[in-house]
């Protein structure tokens, strides 16, 4: 094969990189992807798409295909805790608790306020695959499996990798100038010398990927996640089920993944014939019910993460910059929102709009939001024993008495009330995994690519559960329908393409004529106007905008084609085109004209 020039190669074909291909793309830039691996993922692996993750997929085009194909709203309004599925004693599947989980279903008003978007619930298997279409189509020819990266160097003006394709194996190289290694941490952190540190050997899960039947127990149709809290294996973790579709959801889903968890070093984990009769036991299967197993893996929760996100020109994304336990669904959301961020900092350097001090602050804004994310999982993942803790089950226990700890929950005893209480109080603190609004949407950046206006600093009400929409610079810009020439859009939209965004209050024409000036002096892509219920350019119908917007009537916001807050001025000022100019010269590290 001949040897290839492109302005961004990317390592890696999971979430993180097709993300990144399609955001490239969407941008104008030329990028090219390989993946070692012959195909996308085959474990089902991560499935919350949170709505975050599905704004930005918005963006590229590929939300609709993946709400198509994903659960159902009203199949994944809540998490349920049961006393098992199925077995001979009659507490057996018995609903311990219930929470909400992650806006239920697009019901609960903060999430309705926060976004245009409801979160997903899609697979990896089945995402990858939907991802990969739609990076091939932006990108014909630039996505390419079964090409390996055998090595790389860098020098001051690029990187060259070495490319073998394991189909013709031959080998050929590529020339770019930046490298996104978002390939899981196997190949360019060594070659490179950027390494992972932090606590491993968390857990250690086995997972089973199968086809069965489980309607005739498992009953409710709003409930996503099942976390099977059997009295006969000692408590939480005895079992997570979770649907898998493809065709149905809720009861009638067609597959499942049941995880269960070993201690880090018992043989019995890697043992197949042990594993399935563990499952069998665990979710009490009738013998003539026969599940068709897919796939049985196993895995290590873990909480690490990389040293540098940036390595000369080299930029780490997703598994590859960090790896965490999947509780909450942070880890592929989190790969997501990390090419994102990255991307359109390389569209702006590239075209020659930005310095290479803004391709510095991606590490400074994403490492220290994966490390929140890993600090959280990680929580979430403990927190799930005190449930046990609330119901009195323990593994030290006979069987017989873990159920006696259980029967004040459905017989009027004297400890009925007490013991109800404690399980209501441990299973609402899980709202640190199902509810953590301000976790995983209302995290907050803070580098040379935001403008300090030297507000008071933010001290959250809630630090994970409650997003608390604001538009003081580093925060992400508030949601909002605003209404132009017959059309209602969502506010956030118009920094699609890569895009900045100049708001203004009713009464700020002079931001926005500096604002117009300044991107036609530059080339700059920006979006300029004033919003308001009255005599403005956008119209604020709900006055959503007018809520949040921390601005006087003269006062203006600069948003970044990332939707987060660069600059504000909460009042008119005497040359808002010199203030402009010195806010967009920080955030994109260069002189303006």
């Amino acid at each position: 094969m001949t040897d290839i020039q492109v302005p961004v190669l990317i390592v890696g074909g999971g979430g993180a990189g097709l993300t990144a291909s399609m955001s490239l793309s969407n941008l104008g830039v030329d990028s090219l992807l390989v993946s070692g691996l012959p195909g996308t993922s085959t474990l089902p692996k991560a499935h919350v798409l949170n709505q975050r993750a599905m704004e930005i997929f918005t963006e590229v085009g590929v939300a609709p295909e993946i709400y198509k194909r994903s659960t159902p709203a009203a199949n994944m309004r809540a998490n349920g805790w049961y006393a098992g599925l199925a077995g001979a004693h009659d507490g057996y599947g018995r609903k311990l608790g219930e929470l909400e989980a992650w806006g239920g279903g697009y019901t609960d008003p903060d999430y309705v306020a926060a976004s245009p978007c409801r979160t997903c619930n899609l697979p990896q298997i089945r995402l990858e695959p939907v991802l990969k279409g739609h990076a091939e189509k932006l990108n014909p020819g630039g996505i390419r499996f079964n090409h390996e990266l055998i090595d790389l160097v860098q020098d001051a003006d690029g990187v060259t990798a070495t490319v073998r394709d394991k189909d013709a194996d031959a080998t050929y190289q590529v020339r770019s100038q930046y490298l996104i290694a978002a390939d899981g941490g196997r190949t360019v952190g060594k070659l490179v010398g950027v390494e992972m540190n932090g606590p491993r050997d968390i857990m250690k899960m086995v997972s089973i990927h199968m086809t069965a039947d489980l309607s005739p127990w498992a009953a409710d149709d709003d409930v996503l996640i099942r976390w099977l809290v059997n009295p006969d294996f000692g408590g939480s973790w005895s079992g997570v089920l979770v649907p898998m579709g493809p065709d149905h959801w809720g009861p009638e889903s067609e597959e499942w993944v049941f995880h269960m968890q070993y201690a880090t070093d018992d043989p019995d984990a890697m043992q197949e014939e042990k594993v399935l009769a563990r499952m069998r036991a665990s979710l009490g299967l009738p013998p003539d019910l026969v599940p068709t197993v897919h796939r049985i893996s196993q895995w290590v929760m873990e909480g690490v993460i990389a040293d540098k996100f940036r390595q000369g020109r080299v930029f780490f994304a997703g598994d590859a910059a960090h790896r965490h336990p999947p509780t909450g669904g942070l880890g592929l959301t989190s790969a997501i929102h990390d090419v994102y961020n990255l991307s359109w900092k390389l569209a702006a350097v590239l075209a020659g709009r930005a310095g290479d001090g803004l391709l510095d602050t991606y590490e400074a804004e994403r490492k220290p939001v994966d490390q929140n994310n890993i600090d959280n999982a990680i929580a979430n993942a403990m927190n799930h024993f005190t449930i046990d803790k609330a119901l009195g089950l323990s593994p030290e226990k006979t069987p017989e008495e873990n159920w006696a700890e259980l029967a004040p929950l459905w017989h009027e005893l004297p400890e009925s009330a007490a013991k109800r209480h404690a399980l209501n109080r441990a299973i609402g603190s899980q709202t640190m995994e199902f509810r953590h609004h301000n976790v995983e949407f209302g995290y907050r950046y803070d580098s040379t690519a935001i403008v300090s206006d030297g507000s008071p600093e933010y001290v959250p009400l809630d630090p994970v559960r409650l997003y608390e929409p604001s538009t003081q610079p580093g925060h992400p810009m508030p949601h909002a329908f605003v209404e132009r020439r017959g059309e209602r859009i969502p506010l956030g939209t118009l920094v699609h393409g890569g895009k900045f965004l100049l708001l203004a209050g009713e009464e700020g024409h002079a931001w926005v004529e500096a604002a117009n000036k300044i991107a036609a002096e530059n080339d700059l892509p920006l979006v300029a106007g004033t919003v308001g219920v009255l005599d403005s350019d956008f119209i604020d119908v709900r006055c959503a905008w007018l809520k949040n917007r921390g601005i006087s009537s003269t006062g203006a916001v600069l948003v970044r084609p990332d939707r987060y807050v660069a600059f504000r001025s909460s009042d008119g000022v005497a040359d808002p085109h010199a203030a402009l100019e010195d806010a967009l010269s920080q955030v994109l590290s260069t002189e303006l004209r």
